[in-house]
């Protein structure tokens, strides 16, 4: 298929990079969206094929959605794919001692901006002509297991698990697919504390493997690459022997 246009946030590093590449390399056009220029420009710098777009954007601001969305229209005409990816999290912090400062801060950007991004997503691709597209949202381990002292990490992984079913079912009527993929240690920044042990549920610490972030970008272009007849309605990939099946 030619001509495919993605968005991805948080494209300026870890599994939104290494996602971002991959597409590219199939061929897909790419808006790069992320707070910092500089990161999403070594980002397009890297790519082997396809073209790219990028878009400095805060996406917890709905100002700054609509005009990557505007930009993303201007440049491409269209949109097939959003990667919901952008998320953030603070230290571990157990639960009585987690401040509402906190608690915002990661609502804001792990279910604020998930809503605001795929919002928009689904408005443009229920509008343009022919109709339809894919919304592959970011979801987490932490959508079934949570880690010790992550209250506000995994109550939001849990709300994307709704908004994703959610948007399954409204999107129906227009041609738009809606999955979500589950990720569980992949090497990225978010997870270099891994190798040096991080509380487990038996109050222990342990370290933990990490595997590619590679396989996940290859995980999510298969997602994107399916006819819109067709869906991964939700995918886990996860280091192998990490301890999540006994975690709970």
């Amino acid at each position: 298929m030619a001509d495919r246009v993605a968005v991805i946030t948080g494209a300026g590093s870890g599994i939104g990079r290494a996602s971002a590449l991959a597409l590219m390399a199939g061929g897909w056009s790419v808006a790069l969206a992320g707070r910092r220029k500089e990161a999403l420009e070594e980002t397009a710098g890297m790519a082997t094929g396809g073209h790219s777009l990028v878009v400095p954007t805060d996406v917890t601001d709905p100002g700054q959605v609509e005009a990557l969305y505007g930009a993303i229209r201007e440049k491409f005409g269209r949109l097939d794919m959003l990667f919901n990816n952008a998320g953030g999290n603070v230290p571990s912090t157990n639960f009585g001692d987690f401040t509402w400062e906190m608690w915002t801060k990661v609502v804001a950007v792990n279910l604020n901006a998930m809503f605001l991004c795929a919002n928009a997503a689904f408005r443009m691709m229920r509008d343009q002509t022919p109709q339809g597209g894919r919304i592959i949202n970011n979801g987490s381990i932490s959508a079934h297991t949570p880690r010790p002292g992550s209250i506000c990490y995994t109550a939001t992984k849990h709300a994307i698990t709704g908004l994703t079913k959610s948007l399954s079912l409204d999107g129906r009527a227009f041609d738009i697919a809606c999955g979500q993929i589950d990720i569980g240690n992949a090497a990225t920044e978010m997870t270099q504390a891994m190798s040096r042990g991080v509380p487990q549920a038996d109050g222990s610490i342990a370290a933990e493997p990490v595997f590619d972030a590679r396989h996940v970008a290859d995980a999510v272009l298969y997602m994107a690459s399916l006819p819109l007849d067709a869906n991964v309605q939700f995918m886990t990939i996860m280091a192998t022997a990490m301890p999540y099946i006994g975690r709970g």
